[in-house]
């Protein structure tokens, strides 16, 4: 067999062209996944919804996020980002759509569900193309600055959109965002392509037994993902997405916004100035992390992950025990410690990569994004269901101690997360022969 070139040390202009477009995909499918979180008050008065209803819309969408993380990296691995990128912008641009012209909560979780289906394919599909387009050694610090760039569609949720629903209308706001979709699915097809034209194939090294192979079709799906989860290192992958970022995801995508206006007392100017705080400390702290995970990697899980855990739950700890409203500093504080979270959980990313062949890459890609998700979910429907049995489900209904106990719902989420990173990183060293074998005693 003739391998194909080894990719060039420095990318030409055509990789960052088509990164460059990837990523403004990725932009509009953060805004798109956003797009709930600073009309949360609009949406429960539109369609008369209690929090668990509220809470409701997040869940499914990232419960369709989540399960289609691994069918969508088995596309990616069998097909390429471009058809699968082009796919997603496009059942997004469908939910928006549907979104826009919903007249009740039934119609609308559909749009949901369509929004969520369509923005899981986005994220792993430029995470491949940066693998395929750029050499190696850059893989940390170019996904976080897909990363980094991707938040500044949460920007785009807090501020032009929510001013633009409040001097247009519901429909005129949701079905402009349908038609970008729509825009930036034939710019996907027109300009990104799966792999650089010199390459008539991908060919993966197995990291571990140096094999080379050539990437087909004919691949087994069911061994790649059982493959991919049996390594330490994806399962290491998996609980380092799955402690990170899920604090920030449910307060940005859904809760922040009520817990600082009803629940603090913030203007609603001054709760979406917070949120953007959340978004630019995310985007400075990014190449900072991607640089120490490169220089790190067999250090960056107790050295950087563990650590951004414990951050968020002291500053969540110091807030919910502050007698009465949080002064301005600590919330302060409590926005930058969950901002970490979005870069450390970037880090996840690097162990899928590291310890998984390219043949399998997107596969285990995707098992690691469902981890971040799956706890987003699952912190997002607890805090509903927490302020719903307490009598604080509704915008009227909320207070700053129903809140309090609602966000505690997050500890074991923290506990178990933190306690699996430990225990998957021994194993991961030991398979990488950095740790003796634990022996058993008889």
């Amino acid at each position: 067999m003739t391998a194909a070139p080894l990719p060039r040390t420095t990318p030409g202009w055509r990789a960052w062209l088509i990164w460059s477009v990837a990523v403004a995909a990725y932009v509009l499918a953060i805004t798109n996944r956003s797009s709930l979180s600073a009309v949360g008050v609009d949406t429960a008065e539109r369609f008369h919804a209690d929090a668990a209803t509220l809470s409701l819309f997040a869940v499914v969408q990232l419960a369709v996020y989540g399960g289609m993380q691994i069918p969508i990296g088995v596309l990616l691995d069998r097909y390429g980002s471009r058809p699968i990128m082009v796919v997603g912008m496009l059942l997004m641009a469908l939910g928006q759509f549907v979104m826009a012209v919903s007249p009740s909560i039934g119609v609308a979780i559909v749009a949901r569900v369509l929004l969520g289906a369509g923005d899981a394919a986005i994220f792993p599909a430029v995470l491949r193309l940066v693998a395929t387009w750029f050499p190696a050694q850059r893989g940390p610090l170019m996904v976080q600055m897909t990363g980094i760039a991707g938040q500044s569609g949460q920007l785009v949720a807090l501020l032009p959109l929510a001013a633009m629903l409040h001097s247009t209308s519901w429909t005129i706001t949701f079905g402009s965002i349908a038609g970008l979709g729509i825009l930036f699915a034939v710019l996907v097809w027109a300009i990104v392509r799966n792999r650089p034209p010199e390459r008539a194939v991908d060919v993966t090294v197995n990291t571990e037994t140096g094999v080379v192979r050539v990437v087909t079709s004919s691949i087994d799906t069911g061994v790649g993902i059982r493959a991919a989860w049996a390594h330490p290192g994806t399962r290491l992958a998996f609980w380092s997405h799955f402690s990170t970022p899920f604090a920030g995801t449910a307060f940005l995508l859904l809760w922040g916004m009520p817990y600082l206006t009803a629940g603090e007392g913030l203007t609603a100017a001054g709760a979406a100035g917070l949120l953007s705080l959340n978004v630019v400390v995310a985007m400075a702290l990014g190449p900072i992390l991607g640089e120490l995970s490169r220089r790190i990697p067999t250090r960056r899980s107790l050295a950087l992950v563990v650590p951004s855990v414990g951050v968020q739950v002291l500053a969540w700890a110091t807030v919910l025990l502050w007698p009465g409203p949080a002064p301005a500093w600590l919330l302060v504080g409590l926005i930058v410690a969950l901002g970490a979270g979005g870069p450390a959980s970037m880090i996840a990313f690097d162990h899928a990569r590291t310890h998984n062949p390219v043949h399998r890459l997107s596969t285990a890609t995707g098992v690691t994004n469902s981890g971040g998700f799956l706890a987003a979910l699952t912190a997002i429907f607890l805090i509903g269901l927490t302020l719903d049995l307490q009598g604080a489900g509704t915008p009227a209904t909320y207070s700053l101690e129903a809140f309090r106990l609602a966000f505690l719902t997050q500890v074991p989420l923290w506990a178990i997360g933190t306690t699996m990173i430990v225990v998957e990183r021994k194993r991961t060293r030991i398979r990488m022969g950095l740790d003796p074998e634990r022996r058993r005693h008889r």
